[in-house]
């Protein structure tokens, strides 16, 4: 491995982007499911707010008993991979939303173990390289994200269920590469285990300054997400539904670049920095909807939402540098594991609090993500 120190940050990035396209794969065939099932559109919500529950409880159970500390990462990673293909898999089989929503569940705790210990296994492997390794794990995961709106757009001959055990597979090829790879050299082998597993993090004031930051940023990014579908089909009413899909799909896809992007600035000028553009460049994207929407050509409006979706990503992977770093190895894994779950409790609150407005507020919808950024803004202090 030493001669080759590019191959853990492939492997492990890869292994995140198989993964994680089991979060939102169902999003792909909602309508299949609601025809072979019989569901009402408010029984299709249940299907994602399931996951989403699943991966706050999941987390929360890591992060505060220090699973991802006290076990070997790998072994972690590889074990929830398994166990999310096979409940994702057995949703063909479920013939029913009760039975649905409770695989799903398991599949949103199984990703518990799959983004959060990812980074701590990148974190690992590339511990002077934080930044930018973890920029290409947060780009293999807005990949991941986007993957449901692509498959939405194409025309699989094995119907449905296809698509859901071929993320399946990806999952398990997923978990194989990281079982393969295993953990890190460490520069000590027998670390001490903090008792209050992530919790211990926030006595720690440049922890606390980056979390809060994360925080204030997660108000913002799954809730922008979840509206541009619905952005594009205001504004061009007459696109189809596979154009809403590859539209999304490139909308939300593009943040992948930009954690890249972000990851090469950030070894020229730093996460902190990376960070702070980011938070900015978001806000001030956010003013320029809620401003200019109405007024503006479809071109410019796509572009403004292209940029939107970029500059509110390309900082996600710094603020989880930023956390690592002010942390003691022990605490790694933990940390950034209950610094997710908080930060997706806050991003499920802006979701169920912020979508219900869209009919009544349209594009001034937007001043209400702007506290996210700026609040983030505000966590991490001055520029020194």
């Amino acid at each position: 491995m030493s001669r080759r120190p590019w191959l853990p940050i492939v492997v492990i990035a890869l292994a995140e982007w198989f993964g994680t396209t089991l979060w939102f794969t169902p999003n792909a065939v909602l309508a299949e499911l609601r025809q072979a099932w019989a569901l009402d559109a408010d029984d299709l919500a249940w299907l994602t707010g399931a996951v989403q529950v699943g991966f706050l409880l999941g987390t929360l159970g890591i992060g505060l008993s220090g699973l991802a500390d006290r076990h070997d990462a790998s072994r972690v990673f590889a074990f929830c991979g398994v166990i999310g293909a096979a409940s994702n898999a057995a949703l063909a089989y479920a013939g029913g939303l009760g039975p649905a929503v409770a695989l799903r569940l398991i599949t949103g705790m199984a990703l518990a173990g799959i983004y959060p210990v990812g980074m701590k296994l990148m974190v690992g492997w590339a511990p002077t390289r934080t930044g930018a390794a973890l920029a290409w794990l947060v780009g293999m995961l807005v990949l991941g994200t986007a993957m449901p709106h692509l498959l939405a757009a194409l025309e699989l001959r094995g119907g449905w269920q296809l698509t859901l055990w071929l993320a399946s597979l990806l999952a398990l090829i997923g978990a194989a590469g990281v079982a393969w790879l295993g953990e890190a050299p460490r520069s000590d082998p027998h670390p001490s285990r903090p008792r209050l597993g992530g919790l211990a993090a926030f006595r720690l004031a440049e922890f606390r300054r980056a979390a809060c930051a994360y925080f204030g940023h997660m108000w913002e990014l799954y809730t922008l997400w979840a509206l541009l579908p619905l952005l594009l089909r205001h504004a061009l009413p007459g696109l189809s539904a596979t154009g809403v899909a590859l539209s999304s799909f490139t909308l939300i896809a593009v943040g992948a670049p930009g954690c890249w992007l972000g990851g090469w600035l950030s070894q020229r000028h730093g996460s902190l920095a990376v960070a702070r553009w980011g938070l900015a460049g978001s806000a001030l994207c956010a003013a320029l909807y809620a401003l200019t929407a109405g007024i503006l050509p479809t071109a410019a409006l796509i572009a403004l939402l292209g940029s939107w979706s970029l500059l509110a990503v390309i900082d996600s992977p710094h603020f989880s540098a930023l956390s690592a770093r002010a942390c003691p190895a022990s605490l790694v894994g933990s940390a950034l594991t209950l610094q997710n779950a908080i930060g997706f409790a806050i991003s499920a609150l802006s979701i169920g609090l912020l979508l219900p407005w869209l009919p009544l507020l349209g594009q001034s919808l937007a001043w209400l993500l702007l506290p996210g950024p700026l609040l983030g803004l505000l966590a991490l202090g001055r520029p020194r």
